[in-house]
């Protein structure tokens, strides 16, 4: 019986630890951008990098990478450069070079459909209105890929979407940063660690992992 254990097949989130994953941050590159709405993906990996003391040393397919490990997974943490609307070209080549399977491959971005400072893991779904994963998802073939959307809420008034996640946070968005920076983190932490259902588990509401 023990060695008919060792020897049944896996599930992906039990192969997920000592395997290469790869963590995206989704942004505009440019000084300009850096402190937008749109930016909170790249943001979220520059705290990731930082926890973990991983530095963005590298260029590769237009992106900037930081790789090492953590615990016993090899990361490759990416910031792609090819300007939001155009991720995918990054991202597909990544994962063509790492040969990363979708299910250890986790995108961080912005989502105007959640309210400010939440922190929400999906398994896979569509692109909803965002432009860098609808990106990823032509060049991928594929939406059945793990997502963090960071909740931004949405514009007020009558306010141009387009233009509200390309102003930056407001002062008090911006003191929370640091709270929604650590608890996304944490739940990057969690899809490392045990996959994307555990981490959904974790982290999201009841409910909230089924959202459209």
């Amino acid at each position: 019986m023990q060695i008919l254990n060792r020897l049944r097949r896996r599930t992906p989130e039990e192969t997920i630890s000592g395997e290469v994953t790869l963590i995206v941050g989704l942004g505009n590159p440019g000084r300009e951008y850096a402190s937008n709405r749109h930016n909170v993906g790249f943001q979220i990996a520059d705290r990731y990098a930082a926890a973990h003391r991983l530095t963005f040393s590298k260029i590769q397919s237009k992106a900037i990478i930081a790789s090492g490990r953590v615990d016993t997974v090899r990361v490759i943490l990416a910031k792609p450069q090819t300007f939001m609307n155009d991720s995918g070209r990054a991202v597909g080549a990544l994962v063509n070079f790492y040969k990363v399977p979708q299910h250890r491959m986790l995108v961080i971005f912005d989502d105007l459909d959640l309210p400010y400072g939440s922190v929400r893991l999906r398994s896979e779904g569509g692109a909803g209105g965002h432009n860098g994963l609808r990106s990823i998802i032509q060049h991928l073939g594929s939406n059945q890929f793990p997502r963090l959307r960071i909740g931004i809420g949405r514009p007020p008034g009558r306010m141009d979407p387009a233009a509200f996640v390309l102003q930056d946070f407001g002062r008090e968005e911006q003191a929370e940063l640091d709270r929604i920076s650590d608890r996304a983190v944490k739940a990057i932490d969690a899809f490392m660690s045990g996959g994307i259902t555990p981490a959904m588990n974790q982290f999201n509401s009841a409910g909230e992992k089924r959202e459209p």
